[in-house]
């Protein structure tokens, strides 16, 4: 019996030991085949993020870009640093500019046939041409400290972005590196030439393993959809349309409820990415009330209605670009016109729908399901109480600010009342003008001082 159980422990044992021998290896590939922006920074993260919580042992890049935003760029750029796990990229056809940078920073780099890799010089949005030289110093300096932790030649990889650098038989004056599969494999900017990701796998030796390409969320995919500057647009759109809809039928609530929830759509995104910093959407919120303020409260136009036209726009357009605290040192001006032209469009679009589609809304079916819009006839047996006694000609004093409307006092009782337009100060002296059901119509008494 107990040859027997021994026997049983050493199978129990090994067996254990096949099982750990045999257990695969998780790699988890993100996919970079677009333009470098705010969205694909905020994939990447995500798909790290997952990557660490799944515990993936590797990551490998599949790479297909000609490059975006270079602070975008930065921002994966330390996050593939701060990895702990091994990251490998895959050139599957382009890593230029941007896609370049992001590539040098992987612990490993991989290409196809046929493949590029390199022309880094930071260019202007929308002129193509290149930029003041304080970004490509920028971009150098990211260039090669970024190689140098790898241990590639980092003069290479400075080469790439300035074409005045003159390197010995492999890059003279006048021209920027760009690597093909070969050239990148001769001079250490490449691990080997492959046409998967299962030939990288092979070549590290890893023969069982499973790979999960990571996909966004639905919820992340919607966020991704806000950040588009159009789309933004569209929001600021029917945040002006609701509040303007709300205050022509007050108490609709759907006009106000679709306002919210832009505004909702439209800071969420940005704030989850980085971009809306909580001064900016202090500063928009601030601009809000002082507009509000200027309507309802401040009587004409005045101080408080400009500054909160400049603190809307003003914060609206920064929420939507990646500023450090009105640092614009390297926001592509492309970027800036975007975000302009978004904000200034919506509102503008706003204006010119509330003015020329106002009238045709109000007259639809759907809006006359939310909104009273006919007249209560006292023939349909509508009625409305009445003050008895009349008040025409009556004397009293304003019981609180009158804007036009708001509330007065005559013989120690108080009325609702409304002016022409006047602005009465609480407790100046009024006439009442005429009774509108239970409202007064008054006007101001001028005093006169002996």
């Amino acid at each position: 019996m107990r040859k027997f159980f021994i026997c049983w422990m050493v199978c129990w044992m090994a067996a254990g030991r096949v099982d750990a021998q045999v257990a695969k290896t998780k790699v988890m590939v993100l996919e970079i085949k677009s333009e470098i922006d705010p969205r694909m920074a905020r994939y990447v993260k995500l798909a790290l993020e997952h990557a660490e919580k799944t515990k993936a042992d590797y990551v490998i890049v599949d790479m297909d870009t000609y490059g975006g935003v270079l602070t975008d760029a930065k921002d994966i750029v330390d996050l593939i640093m701060a990895f702990k796990k091994p990251i490998w990229v895959f050139v599957n056809s382009d890593a230029a500019s941007a896609g370049a940078l992001i590539s040098i920073a992987c612990d490993s780099i991989y290409m196809s046939p046929g493949a590029s890799m390199g022309a880094a010089t930071v260019v202007e949005g929308g002129s193509g041409a290149a930029a003041p030289d304080k970004y490509q110093s920028y971009m150098r300096s990211i260039m090669r400290s970024t190689a140098e932790e790898h241990g590639r030649d980092p003069r290479i990889a400075e080469g790439m972005v300035d074409e005045r650098i003159v390197i010995d038989s492999i890059k003279q004056a006048g021209k920027v590196i760009t690597f093909t599969t070969s050239e990148a494999i001769k001079y250490g900017y490449c691990e080997g030439k492959v046409k998967s990701i299962d030939e990288i796998l092979a070549l590290n030796k890893i023969s069982s393993y499973d790979i999960e390409t990571f996909h966004l969320s639905v919820v992340d995919k919607i966020v991704a959809i806000f950040l588009n500057p159009f789309i933004s647009g569209v929001l600021i759109l029917i945040i002006l349309g609701g509040i303007y809809f709300e205050f022509q039928t007050p108490g609709a609530s759907f006009p106000i409820l679709a306002s919210i929830i832009a505004l909702i759509l439209y800071l969420v995104p940005y704030y989850l990415n980085g971009l809306a910093q909580y001064w900016e959407i202090i500063a928009l919120f601030v601009g809000i009330l002082l507009l509000i303020a200027e309507i309802f409260i401040i009587p004409g136009f005045g101080v408080a209605g400009i500054a909160g036209i400049f603190l809307t726009v003003a914060s609206l357009i920064l929420i939507m670009l990646n500023n450090d605290f009105f640092n614009f040192e390297f926001v592509p001006m492309a970027d800036i016109f975007k975000a302009g032209f978004a904000v200034i469009g919506g509102l503008s679009g706003g204006a010119l729908l509330l003015f020329f589609g106002g009238t045709k809304l109000s007259q639809t079916k759907a809006f006359k399901r939310i909104a009273l819009t006919e007249t209560q006839q006292s023939t349909h047996g509508y009625t409305v109480n009445t003050l008895e006694n009349s008040l025409v000609g009556k004397k009293g004093i304003a019981y609180t600010v009158l804007r036009p409307s708001g509330k007065v006092m005559i013989d120690n009782q108080v009325y609702d009342a409304f002016t022409r337009g006047d602005y009465v100060e609480k407790g100046e002296p009024i006439e009442v003008l005429a009774t509108e059901g239970i409202t007064l119509r008054v006007r101001p008494l001028i005093q006169t001082v002996l």
